[in-house]
């Protein structure tokens, strides 16, 4: 108990940082337990429920208890598949390897590289401890060469640069242990999830529910609501836009009858123009049979 009072309190410097690291490695361990439980679904429960939606209600209220669910399998798997239902299997099968693959799969290693870093720091800081302790109490031996009682003395000092490498070790092994358990985990929950995928599409081929108008999208609440807004809204413009509309009728109407009335008033401008014309040939003809007729006639 004296060498760990001791390593503790006057070799702070090194027994500081690895308890920081050891309390940071528990409560990641801790975390990432608690991910990995709310990731798990009761299929067996949950998939005859969901048959019977899409049975009956079809692919958007299938969608929307898939994003009901906490668990991974039908908030992200089932839901990339049913978005794009109207597709076709082949695009569900597609959505759901690309969401398996980019969604998924980083999710479940999510702490996975801090656990496994702060174990191999934990190691390497631990026997820095222990090369420094060591560098100290063979300069101290060195020093008391003329003393052999005070070499005997500096057999705590090696005990305690020792402890610097086991208290590593303590903190690095159990993360190691947990990482390598987590990663045994993650390949045996990706290989349900290729299986249940395989199931879904197996149920869904069967069942063939029906489309709605627009599929759901993931956000259902947060989009619904927005959607619900842009309707409410568009209901309230539809007044205006179908005022504006008619207005936009009557103005075009006038146009049209203001160029007709221009066309008709062009015409007899043209027509009244051509009277005159042809009333001043008239005259012009007259004027010249009367001259000739003057010129012809015998003088008195």
């Amino acid at each position: 108990m004296n060498t760990v009072s001791h390593f503790f309190l006057n070799e702070w410097y090194f027994s500081a940082p690895m308890t920081l690291m050891s309390l940071i490695g528990i409560t990641l361990v801790i975390w990432r337990i608690m991910l990995n439980n709310s990731a798990k679904t009761a299929m067996d429960e949950f998939l005859p429920i969901f048959q019977e939606v899409l049975e009956k209600k079809g692919v958007n209220n299938g969608l929307a208890l898939c994003l009901e669910e906490p668990g991974i399998i039908p908030r992200k798997l089932f839901a990339s598949a049913l978005e794009t239902a109207k597709l076709g299997p082949a695009a569900m099968k597609r959505a759901m390897a690309s969401a398996l693959e980019l969604e998924i799969i980083p999710e479940l290693n999510f702490l996975l590289a801090p656990i496994l870093a702060i174990a191999k720091i934990a190691t390497m800081v631990g026997l820095l401890g222990t090369v420094f302790s060591m560098i100290n109490t063979f300069s101290a031996i060195s020093d008391a060469k003329d003393n052999p009682t005070s070499v005997t003395t500096q057999a705590g000092s090696i005990g305690l640069a020792l402890f610097a490498t086991a208290m590593g070790l303590m903190t690095a092994i159990p993360l190691v242990f947990m990482h390598v358990l987590f990663k045994d985990w993650i390949a045996r929950f990706e290989a349900k999830m290729k299986s249940t995928a395989q199931k879904f599409l197996i149920l869904y081929q069967n069942i063939n529910p029906k489309l709605g108008d627009e599929v759901v999208p993931r956000n259902v609440e947060e989009k619904g609501k927005k959607e619900k807004g842009k309707k409410e809204k568009e209901k309230k413009d539809q007044p205006n836009r179908s005022r504006g509309k008619d207005d936009f009728d009557d103005d075009r109407d006038r146009d049209d009858r203001g160029r007709e009335r221009d066309d008709r008033g062009r015409e007899r401008d043209r027509d009244d123009r051509g009277n005159s014309r042809r009333d001043d040939f008239d005259d012009f003809d007259d004027n010249r049979d009367n001259r000739r007729g003057s010129l012809g006639r015998p003088g008195r």
